[in-house]
């Protein structure tokens, strides 16, 4: 079965860093589009950013906001991939999922066809 996993989330203060990770059981994350999404709370599920699959020369992708401030990665040796989070503000907050889907994924919208349970984010104090 299929099974992503996040983790890497905590509570910081605004201008802190944390960094996300995404590994995965029973699939190479390589062959897939990798897309970070959030979900603050009363709001829509919005894409952050996204990498697509080594096949495709793994261009990456993001959203305005967090431009400058994350950076998403592959680590291909560990089956991972991370999001870098720097600058954080408190408009960050949320629940982080990453998702895999195929080459053909549009970035930052999908559809993509596995998702993690999420990792909490939350930019306070």
């Amino acid at each position: 079965q299929v099974q992503l996993v996040e983790s890497g989330g905590g509570v910081v203060q605004p201008g802190g860093s944390l960094r996300l990770s995404c590994t995965a059981s029973w699939f190479i994350l390589d062959h897939y589009a990798i897309g970070w999404f959030r979900q603050a709370p009363g709001k829509e599920r919005e894409g952050v950013s996204a990498i697509l699959s080594v096949s495709r020369g793994g261009p990456t992708y993001y959203k305005d906001s967090v431009k400058d401030r994350f950076t998403i990665s592959r680590d291909s040796a560990k089956n991972t991939v991370y999001l870098q989070m720097n600058s954080l503000k408190p408009e960050d907050t949320g629940t982080y999922f990453c998702a895999a889907g195929t080459p053909d994924v549009v970035p930052l919208v999908g559809p993509y066809d596995y998702w993690g349970q999420g990792t909490q984010v939350a930019v306070t104090g």
